[in-house]
């Protein structure tokens, strides 16, 4: 499996070259700036690329930016974000794609190794792999319009937690309830937003990205 790695600190970006090379990953090319990512991701069309948010030159959103401009060109193009900070706006942009995997990890949050190489790789097959504070601040922002105020607290919890890309089983395990229960919630959810209700998983997150993004 062939990745892109973008990272401005050369101590991590040794590390997670290192770290993927361990459990099998190709690291095809490691790079520190916006530019040179847009580069070797429009090069190599990887299976999946390792992301950070903020990049020189800007040190703002150049990471997402130009993975946002290369999955323009390479639709589908799996992105796994790896930052200390929730860029909001292209954040949006980027998680409201329903082509290609995605995901949204906070650094310092990560603290499993095998958890993470997990997550890289159900990136790279095209799923979601989101960390509950990257979706509960988005969802926040969010939460003074219609119609999710229009959720109740459960069903918001129910949401939360699809948008982690959790199945109906793994929720009603998280929440102590049973999966009967989660579907009904789940269907109301989808009714209260106006959206279709799918039983595929990832594209009932990436529906609930979508609106979120709107």
């Amino acid at each position: 499996m062939r990745v892109v790695i973008a990272e401005d600190l050369a101590l991590l970006r040794d590390g997670l070259i290192r770290l993927l090379s361990a459990y099998g990953f190709e690291v095809v090319e490691a790079v520190d700036n916006g530019p040179s990512l847009k580069r070797a991701l429009v090069e190599h069309r990887p299976d999946v690329a390792v992301v950070d948010v903020r990049l020189p030159p800007t040190f703002t959103d150049e990471g997402l930016r130009a993975a946002l401009d290369a999955r323009r060109e390479i639709p589908g193009l799996p992105v796994l974000v790896l930052s200390q900070h929730v860029e909001q706006l292209y954040s949006r942009e980027l998680l409201s794609d329903s082509s290609g995997g995605i995901g949204y990890l906070l650094k310092d949050r990560v603290s499993d190794v095998k958890q993470f190489v997990e997550a890289v790789r159900r990136v790279a097959d095209g799923g979601t792999a989101l960390d509950p504070d990257v979706v509960s601040q988005l969802l926040t922002r969010r939460s003074r319009e219609e119609p999710l105020k229009a959720l109740t607290p459960r069903e918001r919890e129910v949401l939360e937690l699809m948008a982690e890309g959790r199945s109906n089983a793994a929720i009603a395990g998280k929440m102590f309830v049973t999966e009967k229960a989660v579907t009904k919630h789940t269907a109301n959810i989808f009714a209260k937003l106006g959206l279709p209700v799918s039983e595929d998983d990832n594209r009932r997150v990436l529906a609930v990205l979508a609106y979120l993004h709107a």
